[in-house]
């Protein structure tokens, strides 16, 4: 079986960096799994539907194909055959992700595309629900997390960085209105699994949460250099 390693947190914690620095340092496949849900819920912004609409993202979870392909170690998401990743870092989309994720029908179309996607090969997975419901039998399993305040800044700083016109105010308004319906969604609710271990990286660097985590994996399965 492959060996994979799970990361889930809530949004602005560093969960894709992360992911994408220990893929590369272990020579590992990142999957995005939030590109996944942020397709679908621009394929139901993009209808004219509400995405915190059951009936909507129901509709959506059965007329929408999601895939994902690689590209120089990258991840492209495919939406219904259109390669949509370059419109999928904006506020709206991440809202429209947690929006559709809280209903069952989506929730079982991602679970079953992300363990075929993870069964291929060796894979870093970052998402809500990785070490609880899609891999419950993952590798290692890492919960990240950091204060509101630290999750807003960098969400902030990566927002304005790729050009969208934000306030702090209002990123850390909505990372906190996201963080209360991932919590409290019926399905698949974000939380931590029992046996994941809780990585807080409020005053830690990239640099080294990313070593921790590969210290963690290398440990796990008996890595000897």
């Amino acid at each position: 079986m492959p060996h994979s390693i799970a990361i889930d947190g809530p949004v602005g914690a560093g969960k894709s960096s992360v992911a994408k620095g220990v893929a590369q340092a272990l020579g590992f496949p990142y999957l995005d799994t939030g590109a996944m849900y942020r397709a679908l819920g621009l394929k139901v912004l993009r209808a004219g539907r509400d995405p915190k609409d059951e009936q909507a993202a129901t509709w959506a979870a059965g007329n929408t194909t999601v895939n994902v392909r690689f590209e120089h170690g990258a991840q492209r998401t495919i939406l219904d055959g259109e390669d949509v990743t370059e419109q999928l870092r904006t506020p709206q989309a991440g809202n429209a992700a947690s929006g559709v994720a809280q209903w069952p029908a989506v929730r079982t179309l991602m679970l079953l595309a992300q363990r075929e996607i993870a069964n291929r090969t060796d894979m870093v997975l970052d998402g809500r629900d990785i070490g609880t419901n899609v891999l419950p039998n993952a590798t290692l399993k890492i919960f990240l997390t950091a204060c509101a305040q630290v999750r807003a800044q960098r969400r902030f700083d990566e927002l304005i960085a790729a050009g969208n016109g934000v306030t702090y105010e209002g990123v850390l308004a909505d990372l906190l209105a996201r963080d209360k319906q991932d919590e409290n969604r019926a399905a698949d609710p974000l939380r931590q699994a029992d046996d994941a271990v809780l990585v807080d990286t409020t005053n830690m660097s990239l640099d080294e949460v990313v070593g921790h985590v590969v210290g963690l994996y290398r440990e796990r399965v008996g890595y000897k250099t």
